[in-house]
Protein backbone atom coordinates (compact mmCIF):
# COMPACT_ATOMS: atom_id res chain seq x y z
CA UNK A 1 0.00 0.00 0.00
CA UNK A 2 1.44 3.38 -0.87
CA UNK A 3 -1.31 5.73 0.67
CA UNK A 4 -0.69 7.89 3.86
CA UNK A 5 -2.29 7.89 6.84
CA UNK A 6 -2.10 10.42 9.59
CA UNK A 7 -3.04 9.53 13.29
CA UNK A 8 -4.43 11.34 15.63
CA UNK A 9 -4.20 11.30 19.39
CA UNK A 10 -7.00 12.32 22.03
CA UNK A 11 -5.35 12.55 25.59
CA UNK A 12 -7.62 13.10 28.39
CA UNK A 13 -8.15 12.44 31.65
CA UNK A 14 -9.21 9.28 31.96
CA UNK A 15 -8.60 7.99 28.44
CA UNK A 16 -6.41 8.16 25.61
CA UNK A 17 -8.35 7.88 22.06
CA UNK A 18 -6.09 7.19 18.75
CA UNK A 19 -7.53 6.94 15.84
CA UNK A 20 -6.20 6.41 11.82
CA UNK A 21 -7.82 9.15 9.62
CA UNK A 22 -6.74 9.09 5.25
CA UNK A 23 -5.90 12.26 3.56
CA UNK A 24 -9.74 12.94 3.21
CA UNK A 25 -10.27 13.16 7.03
CA UNK A 26 -12.53 9.75 7.01
CA UNK A 27 -11.71 8.35 10.13
CA UNK A 28 -10.59 4.76 9.30
CA UNK A 29 -9.78 2.93 12.84
CA UNK A 30 -9.95 3.98 16.72
CA UNK A 31 -8.46 2.52 19.57
CA UNK A 32 -8.99 3.13 23.25
CA UNK A 33 -7.05 2.71 26.25
CA UNK A 34 -6.48 4.08 30.14
CA UNK A 35 -4.42 7.41 30.22
CA UNK A 36 -3.24 5.84 33.76
CA UNK A 37 -2.48 9.57 35.51
CA UNK A 38 -2.19 7.93 39.01
CA UNK A 39 1.29 5.80 37.07
CA UNK A 40 2.59 9.93 36.51
CA UNK A 41 4.14 11.47 32.51
CA UNK A 42 6.49 8.41 31.70
CA UNK A 43 3.25 5.89 31.76
CA UNK A 44 1.34 8.27 29.97
CA UNK A 45 4.07 8.95 27.01
CA UNK A 46 4.82 4.89 27.60
CA UNK A 47 0.73 4.21 26.67
CA UNK A 48 0.57 7.42 23.98
CA UNK A 49 3.48 5.20 21.97
CA UNK A 50 2.28 1.75 22.77
CA UNK A 51 -1.56 2.45 21.36
CA UNK A 52 0.04 4.45 18.26
CA UNK A 53 1.80 1.48 17.29
CA UNK A 54 -0.86 -1.09 18.72
CA UNK A 55 -3.59 0.67 16.49
CA UNK A 56 -1.37 0.67 13.02
CA UNK A 57 -0.89 -3.56 14.03
CA UNK A 58 -4.61 -3.96 14.39
CA UNK A 59 -5.30 -1.89 11.12
CA UNK A 60 -4.36 -3.07 7.39
CA UNK A 61 -1.43 -0.48 7.10
CA UNK A 62 1.74 -0.57 7.64
CA UNK A 63 3.95 1.35 9.78
CA UNK A 64 5.66 2.93 6.74
CA UNK A 65 2.38 4.71 5.89
CA UNK A 66 2.07 6.77 8.53
CA UNK A 67 3.22 10.40 8.03
CA UNK A 68 2.56 12.15 10.84
CA UNK A 69 1.13 11.27 14.40
CA UNK A 70 -0.85 14.62 15.95
CA UNK A 71 -1.99 14.99 19.27
CA UNK A 72 -4.74 17.22 21.14
CA UNK A 73 -4.82 17.99 24.85
CA UNK A 74 -7.14 19.43 27.55
CA UNK A 75 -4.67 22.25 28.69
CA UNK A 76 -2.29 24.66 27.65
CA UNK A 77 0.20 24.09 25.01
CA UNK A 78 3.17 25.67 23.25
CA UNK A 79 2.47 24.30 19.73
CA UNK A 80 5.56 25.79 17.92
CA UNK A 81 7.98 23.77 20.60
CA UNK A 82 5.24 21.08 20.84
CA UNK A 83 5.26 21.22 24.64
CA UNK A 84 2.47 20.49 26.78
CA UNK A 85 2.88 24.18 29.04
CA UNK A 86 0.47 22.41 31.82
CA UNK A 87 -2.67 19.85 31.50
CA UNK A 88 -4.20 19.62 34.94
CA UNK A 89 -6.22 17.07 33.97
CA UNK A 90 -3.87 14.98 32.70
CA UNK A 91 -1.37 15.87 35.14
CA UNK A 92 1.71 17.35 32.96
CA UNK A 93 3.70 20.19 33.30
CA UNK A 94 6.39 21.46 30.57
CA UNK A 95 6.57 18.25 29.09
CA UNK A 96 8.30 18.76 25.31
CA UNK A 97 6.14 15.70 23.94
CA UNK A 98 7.23 16.07 20.53
CA UNK A 99 10.68 15.40 21.02
CA UNK A 100 9.98 12.51 23.19
CA UNK A 101 7.52 11.24 20.32
CA UNK A 102 9.50 11.97 17.77
CA UNK A 103 12.17 9.94 19.10
CA UNK A 104 10.51 7.37 20.02
CA UNK A 105 8.24 6.63 17.19
CA UNK A 106 10.25 8.18 14.37
CA UNK A 107 7.81 10.36 13.10
CA UNK A 108 6.76 14.09 12.92
CA UNK A 109 4.69 14.84 15.80
CA UNK A 110 2.63 17.85 15.94
CA UNK A 111 0.23 18.89 19.02
CA UNK A 112 -2.31 21.92 19.82
CA UNK A 113 -4.81 22.33 22.93
CA UNK A 114 -8.12 20.02 22.26
CA UNK A 115 -10.42 22.59 21.85
CA UNK A 116 -8.43 24.07 18.31
CA UNK A 117 -8.31 20.19 17.78
CA UNK A 118 -11.92 19.62 17.94
CA UNK A 119 -12.61 22.60 15.40
CA UNK A 120 -9.78 21.41 12.93
CA UNK A 121 -11.79 17.86 13.03
CA UNK A 122 -15.22 19.26 12.61
CA UNK A 123 -13.68 21.33 9.79
CA UNK A 124 -11.75 19.04 7.95
CA UNK A 125 -13.77 16.21 7.85
CA UNK A 126 -16.90 16.87 9.85
CA UNK A 127 -20.03 20.08 9.79
CA UNK A 128 -17.72 22.38 8.16
CA UNK A 129 -15.62 20.20 5.18
CA UNK A 130 -14.96 21.91 2.60
CA UNK A 131 -15.57 25.07 4.07
CA UNK A 132 -12.46 27.38 4.86
CA UNK A 133 -13.45 29.78 7.46
CA UNK A 134 -15.68 28.52 10.04
CA UNK A 135 -15.72 29.08 13.96
CA UNK A 136 -16.38 25.92 16.38
CA UNK A 137 -17.81 26.23 20.01
CA UNK A 138 -17.74 22.63 22.50
CA UNK A 139 -20.30 23.39 24.92
CA UNK A 140 -19.76 21.38 28.12
CA UNK A 141 -18.40 21.46 31.63
CA UNK A 142 -17.23 24.58 30.38
CA UNK A 143 -17.33 26.57 26.89
CA UNK A 144 -14.49 25.95 24.66
CA UNK A 145 -13.83 27.54 21.11
CA UNK A 146 -11.71 26.85 17.53
CA UNK A 147 -11.35 29.15 14.97
CA UNK A 148 -10.36 27.95 11.42
CA UNK A 149 -9.27 30.76 9.00
CA UNK A 150 -8.28 29.81 5.07
CA UNK A 151 -8.83 26.12 6.20
CA UNK A 152 -5.84 26.35 9.29
CA UNK A 153 -6.36 26.80 12.98
CA UNK A 154 -6.32 30.22 14.03
CA UNK A 155 -3.54 30.26 17.22
CA UNK A 156 -3.32 34.28 18.19
CA UNK A 157 -0.20 35.91 19.63
CA UNK A 158 0.74 33.47 21.99
CA UNK A 159 -1.52 30.33 21.19
CA UNK A 160 -4.43 31.47 23.26
CA UNK A 161 -6.78 32.16 20.37
CA UNK A 162 -10.29 30.83 20.54
CA UNK A 163 -11.08 31.07 24.07
CA UNK A 164 -14.68 31.99 23.41
CA UNK A 165 -15.92 30.55 26.72
CA UNK A 166 -13.97 34.23 28.02
CA UNK A 167 -15.91 36.43 26.26
CA UNK A 168 -17.33 38.85 28.63
CA UNK A 169 -21.26 39.30 27.43
CA UNK A 170 -23.31 39.04 30.79
CA UNK A 171 -24.36 42.71 31.76
CA UNK A 172 -22.26 44.09 35.30
CA UNK A 173 -25.31 43.78 37.67
CA UNK A 174 -26.43 39.88 36.40
CA UNK A 175 -22.59 39.13 35.89
CA UNK A 176 -20.97 36.77 37.86
CA UNK A 177 -16.86 35.46 38.77
CA UNK A 178 -15.77 33.15 35.85
CA UNK A 179 -13.45 31.08 37.35
CA UNK A 180 -10.62 32.34 35.03
CA UNK A 181 -11.15 35.59 37.66
CA UNK A 182 -12.96 38.19 35.23
CA UNK A 183 -16.63 38.39 35.54
CA UNK A 184 -19.64 37.85 33.17
CA UNK A 185 -17.80 35.19 30.46
CA UNK A 186 -20.13 33.28 28.25
CA UNK A 187 -19.32 30.10 30.36
CA UNK A 188 -20.88 31.27 33.29
CA UNK A 189 -24.02 31.13 31.85
CA UNK A 190 -24.04 28.72 28.48
CA UNK A 191 -21.94 26.28 29.68
CA UNK A 192 -23.74 22.90 31.69
CA UNK A 193 -22.05 24.01 34.89
CA UNK A 194 -23.60 27.84 34.14
CA UNK A 195 -26.82 26.20 33.27
CA UNK A 196 -27.09 23.72 36.71
CA UNK A 197 -25.96 26.89 38.80
CA UNK A 198 -29.22 28.84 37.45
CA UNK A 199 -31.46 26.07 37.65
CA UNK A 200 -30.55 25.36 41.31
CA UNK A 201 -30.52 29.61 42.17
CA UNK A 202 -34.30 29.02 40.66
CA UNK A 203 -35.36 26.06 42.64
CA UNK A 204 -33.83 28.20 46.41
CA UNK A 205 -35.78 31.09 45.13
CA UNK A 206 -38.70 29.31 45.44
CA UNK A 207 -39.76 29.04 41.70
CA UNK A 208 -42.55 27.30 40.53
CA UNK A 209 -40.98 24.33 38.77
CA UNK A 210 -40.76 20.39 38.35
CA UNK A 211 -36.53 20.90 38.85
CA UNK A 212 -37.61 21.09 42.77
CA UNK A 213 -38.47 17.16 42.45
CA UNK A 214 -35.07 16.41 40.65
CA UNK A 215 -32.56 15.68 43.61
CA UNK A 216 -29.07 16.17 41.67
CA UNK A 217 -29.95 18.66 38.49
CA UNK A 218 -28.48 17.80 35.34
CA UNK A 219 -28.55 19.82 32.03
CA UNK A 220 -30.23 17.53 30.60
CA UNK A 221 -33.11 17.60 33.17
CA UNK A 222 -33.34 21.51 32.37
CA UNK A 223 -33.72 21.07 28.39
CA UNK A 224 -36.03 18.00 29.25
CA UNK A 225 -38.16 20.47 31.46
CA UNK A 226 -37.96 22.99 28.87
CA UNK A 227 -39.08 21.16 26.27
CA UNK A 228 -42.31 19.97 28.69
CA UNK A 229 -42.99 23.87 29.27
CA UNK A 230 -41.61 24.35 32.75
CA UNK A 231 -41.82 27.73 32.01
CA UNK A 232 -38.53 28.65 34.99
CA UNK A 233 -36.99 25.75 32.72
CA UNK A 234 -37.38 27.87 29.43
CA UNK A 235 -36.33 31.14 30.97
CA UNK A 236 -33.31 29.31 31.38
CA UNK A 237 -32.51 27.65 28.48
CA UNK A 238 -33.24 31.10 26.55
CA UNK A 239 -30.94 32.88 28.62
CA UNK A 240 -28.37 30.35 27.69
CA UNK A 241 -29.17 30.62 24.38
CA UNK A 242 -29.63 34.56 24.20
CA UNK A 243 -25.69 34.69 25.48
CA UNK A 244 -24.28 32.26 23.22
CA UNK A 245 -25.93 33.91 19.79
CA UNK A 246 -24.70 37.63 21.59
CA UNK A 247 -21.50 36.19 21.55
CA UNK A 248 -21.97 34.61 17.67
CA UNK A 249 -22.83 38.34 16.45
CA UNK A 250 -19.92 39.65 17.67
CA UNK A 251 -17.68 36.87 16.61
CA UNK A 252 -19.49 37.15 13.27
CA UNK A 253 -18.57 41.18 12.50
CA UNK A 254 -14.71 40.44 13.31
CA UNK A 255 -14.17 37.47 11.81
CA UNK A 256 -17.02 36.95 8.83
CA UNK A 257 -17.08 32.94 9.14
CA UNK A 258 -19.23 30.77 6.76
CA UNK A 259 -20.35 28.58 9.32
CA UNK A 260 -20.84 28.26 13.15
CA UNK A 261 -20.19 24.59 14.24
CA UNK A 262 -21.75 24.01 17.78
CA UNK A 263 -20.73 20.90 19.57
CA UNK A 264 -20.75 19.60 23.05
CA UNK A 265 -23.23 18.07 25.41
CA UNK A 266 -24.98 20.79 25.97
CA UNK A 267 -25.73 21.13 22.25
CA UNK A 268 -27.79 17.57 22.56
CA UNK A 269 -30.51 19.51 23.16
CA UNK A 270 -31.33 20.48 20.01
CA UNK A 271 -33.76 22.22 18.61
CA UNK A 272 -34.78 24.15 21.73
CA UNK A 273 -30.86 25.81 22.03
CA UNK A 274 -30.46 26.31 18.34
CA UNK A 275 -33.59 27.94 17.50
CA UNK A 276 -33.10 31.02 19.89
CA UNK A 277 -28.89 31.05 19.27
CA UNK A 278 -30.52 31.98 15.64
CA UNK A 279 -32.87 34.06 16.20
CA UNK A 280 -30.89 35.96 18.43
CA UNK A 281 -27.68 36.14 16.46
CA UNK A 282 -30.19 36.98 13.08
CA UNK A 283 -31.11 40.21 15.45
CA UNK A 284 -27.90 41.35 16.43
CA UNK A 285 -25.88 40.69 13.23
CA UNK A 286 -25.53 43.34 10.47
CA UNK A 287 -27.43 41.64 7.38
CA UNK A 288 -24.49 42.14 5.46
CA UNK A 289 -22.01 39.80 7.17
CA UNK A 290 -25.54 37.55 8.49
CA UNK A 291 -25.88 37.09 4.25
CA UNK A 292 -25.54 33.04 4.04
CA UNK A 293 -24.17 32.61 7.72
CA UNK A 294 -24.99 29.16 8.89
CA UNK A 295 -25.22 27.57 12.40
CA UNK A 296 -24.92 24.15 12.69
CA UNK A 297 -24.46 21.49 15.08
CA UNK A 298 -21.17 18.91 15.35
CA UNK A 299 -21.45 15.88 13.83
CA UNK A 300 -18.78 13.69 14.89
CA UNK A 301 -18.91 13.67 18.42
CA UNK A 302 -16.45 12.34 20.55
CA UNK A 303 -14.13 11.53 17.06
CA UNK A 304 -13.33 15.57 16.45
CA UNK A 305 -10.37 15.25 18.50
CA UNK A 306 -9.03 12.34 16.68
CA UNK A 307 -10.07 13.70 13.49
CA UNK A 308 -8.18 17.11 14.17
CA UNK A 309 -5.25 15.66 15.73
CA UNK A 310 -4.83 13.71 12.56
CA UNK A 311 -5.49 17.11 10.42
CA UNK A 312 -3.05 18.57 12.16
CA UNK A 313 -0.65 17.98 9.29
CA UNK A 314 -3.08 18.63 6.26
CA UNK A 315 -5.00 21.63 7.67
CA UNK A 316 -2.83 23.51 9.68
Amino acid sequence: MSEKIYIGVDLGGTAIKVGICDEEGHLLHTYEGPTETEKGPDAIVNNIERYVRLIVEQSPFDWEQVAGVGAGVAGFTNVREGIIILAPNVGLRDLHIRKILEERLGKPIKIDNDANVAALGEAWGGAGKGIDNCVCYTLGTGVGGGIIINGSIYQGFSGLAGELGHMSVVPDLEAIQCGCGQMGCLETVSSATGIIRMAKDAVARGDRTSLAQVENIMAKDVFDAAKAGDEAAVRIVNRAAFYIGKSLAAVAVVLNPEIFIIGGGVSKAGDILFDEIRSVCAKLTPEPVLKGLKIVPAMLGNDAGMVGAAGLFIRS
